[in-house]
């Protein structure tokens, strides 16, 4: 599957003919999916998949970049506290259903993803959770040896536990071999960690990928040296053969296959994306079951692998964990007809001009005050929505204009919108999806000003 259609493309193609819009991307808003409110949430009946030592790891796992807020919004883009009862609420729940993975950083969160999850945890047995953390060393100010051995031990007391069953590398391609070698290897701060390991305060050595696939290949060129116990990449079925990055999701998952190496999934939404999808291919997946969620359609892609030892998911509201508690108690495989459906789903997207951007918040903050998910988000939306369209003659023109106009300075305040850009490319340096953000934002601010240039249509 190739994306024939650029964006530009795409709106050269609108501009000609209103059937396209019509036919395509009709109507105001997408679908609201069926999703029985009373269906039954599962207990005992999590699938769990097994580790290189045999322990049983729920194939759901608990990810806590977007833990919830005192105002009920995700702690990744809000500054908003961290609701601690809420937290534990989850937390109570997720073990109660069977996770016992949960994955954290001391970057989540504004830096308070690993007090919140370890105020969670420390209230159940030790013996029933397994926790994962990263050595987040992104500042050039924590690349020190030092700095890293100082990061490690507060993680330590955050969790409040005396041994991490994951630790990883944290981000492992961002900044090419270059950044690699400073961070983790010419520091002395990857050795450090295997005699961790050595000494049982790290039970399994891993590596989250993202970017410069080079990176990927040097460290597993090197598996018999550092033996890795685990590696975490970003997978789904848009990236498994269309990744926005060096690499796709497949070549990255046959490398890990083919060395046993377990493999744990981050982004099988796409940051949210494949669960806000186009009308046309929510209709498509309602057809094969109208009971079920279209994120359901991407837990089971992810999961069905069987060299996969868990998939994480970032669940703010207590509704998408359940959701996904259903979709894994059990799993229940991908068929070939199955697959042939999602990979159709794929093409459809890929002929849509998103912009594949996750909502990692790498790229932030911008030294110009923009807000560069919030705005991507906000394109992306519209289209899945019908929001989009330059041609003047459609006939419903004014209203899509209306709402893409009306919603975009709702969604991001003025001062923070793709106009205020200047093109510094320092977000290019930290994307793991390879976005050509700069160009990207001077394609959305020549589409803004053509609508609103366009105001008496």
């Amino acid at each position: 599957m190739e994306n024939k259609v650029s964006r530009r493309g795409f709106l050269k193609s609108v501009a000609g003919s209103s059937a396209v819009v019509a036919a395509t991307m009709a109507g105001c808003s997408a679908p609201v999916e069926k999703q029985k409110a009373t269906q039954e949430v599962p207990k005992d009946k999590m699938t769990y998949r097994l580790n290189n030592k045999g322990e049983k790891i729920s194939i759901l796992g608990y990810g806590c970049m977007r833990l919830p807020t005192v105002s009920n919004t995700s702690a990744r883009e809000s500054f908003d506290m961290i609701d601690q009862d809420m937290v534990n609420r989850h937390v109570d729940y997720a073990i109660e259903h069977g996770i016992n993975y949960f994955d954290t950083s001391p970057a989540y969160c504004k830096g308070l993803s690993e007090r919140a999850m370890g105020i969670a945890l420390s209230r159940h047995d030790r013996s029933k959770y397994y926790i994962a953390t990263k050595l987040s060393n992104f500042a050039r100010s924590t690349w020190s040896y030092e700095e890293g051995v100082k990061m490690y031990h507060k993680s330590f007391k955050e969790l409040q536990v005396d041994y991490i069953d994951y630790m990883l590398l944290h981000g492992i391609g961002m900044g090419g071999m270059e950044n690699l070698h400073a961070r983790y290897l010419d520091n002395g701060i990857l050795d450090f960690l295997l005699k961790e390991r050595e000494a049982g305060k790290i039970r399994n050595l891993g590596f989250s990928y993202h970017g410069d696939v080079s990176c990927f290949d040097y460290l597993l060129e090197h598996h018999d040296k550092y033996k890795w116990d685990f590696v975490q990449i970003q997978m789904n079925y848009i990236d498994w053969e269309n990744a926005e990055g060096d690499a796709n999701a497949d070549y990255l998952y046959e490398e890990l296959e083919k060395r046993n190496i377990p493999v744990v999934i981050m982004e099988p939404l796409r940051g949210g994306a494949l669960a806000k999808l186009n009308h046309k291919i929510l209709e498509m997946f309602q057809r094969a079951n109208p009971d079920v969620s279209a994120a359901s359609w991407a837990f089971r892609y992810a999961g069905t692998p069987k060299g996969i030892l868990t998939v994480l998911s970032g669940m703010t509201y207590m509704e998408h964990l359940q959701d996904n508690i259903r979709t894994y108690s059990p799993l229940e495989p991908l068929n070939e007809e199955e697959y042939k459906m999602i990979n159709r789903a794929a093409e459809l997207i890929l002929n849509f001009p998103l912009i594949g951007c996750t909502s990692c918040q790498y790229c932030m903050p911008c030294p110009y005050g923009l807000d560069i998910p919030g705005i991507f988000s906000h394109y992306n939306k519209c289209i899945n929505e019908g929001n989009f369209t330059d041609n003047i003659q459609d006939e419903d023109y004014a209203k899509a204009r209306r709402a893409f106009l009306v919603g975009y300075d709702r969604s991001v305040p003025r001062l923070r919108q793709a106009d205020h850009c200047v093109g510094c490319y320092k977000c290019e340096e930290h994307c793991p999806q390879r976005i050509p953000i700069v160009d990207n934002m001077r394609m959305i601010d020549d589409f803004v000003e053509n609508l609103k240039r366009n105001e008496n249509a």
